[in-house]
């Protein structure tokens, strides 16, 4: 099936003191250009998310952003070794100069050294880094089955107007080879008409020289060739659409096939009816360049 590189899922979830929200977005691309914003302190979640998301997706700018938080206050009280030793090796000497000077300190407690700031601390995510990370990747698998079941959703919508055009786009073919071998009669009669004026009251004039020139004109007004091409091109694209994605770039190749064929035909008809055909096939066309843009 199809897949449309335009996409959007969000979510939200919570677990202890941690919530989250999740926002996972795409829109077209010439390849995959994953963009994530996530937290840096869990260890191993970009590089996660980045492998879950290649695996899945082939195409498209996409973008997923991650806004994580922690209840103020949560986590387990710990001790800065770091500090404590200096705070301690503070009390040392200023008690100790108080001695010096037979100054009587009161003696310091407990609740005076952990009142001293920078302490105490809430404990890092550093501990459950691993377990947040797991955590975390698991609950945004969900959000990327559903960011994915929307790309074929879309990607369906585009199979339907995609195969409407290629129909267009062969009937407009069919009518044009209709018009061509009609036109056929009044181009012979239109090149005999002008031999003639050519060769009306003129002397030394190389009939066959004005032929090979006549028959050189037809030659380079056939369409037969870009007709025929236009029904291979039909006939892969509907190959395409049938396989599905990752087609996208081969259907804007044949895109840009299909608008070439259509302006030589429009160059070469040299009939007012087969040149509106080749208009309209023109403007199918353009329709359909705009839609394969989405396809991945």
């Amino acid at each position: 099936m199809l897949k449309s590189m335009t996409a959007f899922a969000s979510a939200r979830g919570a677990r202890d003191a941690f919530s989250w929200t999740w926002e996972l977005r795409s829109v077209n691309g010439k390849g995959l250009d994953l963009r994530l914003r996530v937290p840096d302190w869990v260890p191993g979640l970009e590089t996660g998310l980045r492998d879950m998301l290649g695996k899945r997706l082939d195409r498209g700018n996409v973008t997923l952003a991650l806004k994580l938080s922690r209840e103020e206050g949560a986590g387990r009280l710990a001790v800065n070794p770091a500090v404590l030793a200096d705070v301690l090796q503070a009390i040392d000497t200023v008690e100790t100069a108080a001695m010096d000077k037979g100054i009587t300190l009161a003696p310091a407690t407990a609740a005076d050294v952990i009142a001293v700031r920078g302490l105490l601390e809430t404990g890092a995510a550093d501990e459950d880094g691993a377990a947040l990370c797991e955590l975390l990747l698991a609950d945004a698998a969900p959000v990327a089955e559903a960011f994915i079941a929307m790309r074929a959703s879309e990607g369906a919508k585009l199979g339907e107007v995609l195969t409407a055009q290629v129909d267009e786009i062969e009937a407009l073919t069919g009518e044009a080879t209709t018009i061509a071998q009609n036109r056929r009669a009044d181009m012979a009669a239109a090149f005999q008409e002008a031999l003639a004026r050519v060769t009306e009251g003129a002397t030394n004039v190389d009939e066959g020289r004005v032929a090979q020139e006549l028959a050189l004109l037809a030659v380079k007004a056939d369409v037969t060739e870009e007709l025929d091409r236009l029904r291979a091109h039909v006939s892969a694209v509907r190959e395409l659409l049938a396989a599905g994605s990752p087609v996208g770039r081969k259907l804007d190749f044949l895109a840009q096939e299909f608008n070439r064929e259509a302006n030589t035909l429009c160059s070469k008809s040299q009939h007012t009816e087969l040149t509106q055909v080749g208009l309209a096939l023109k403007t199918v066309i353009d329709q359909m360049r705009e839609q394969v843009q989405n396809v991945e």
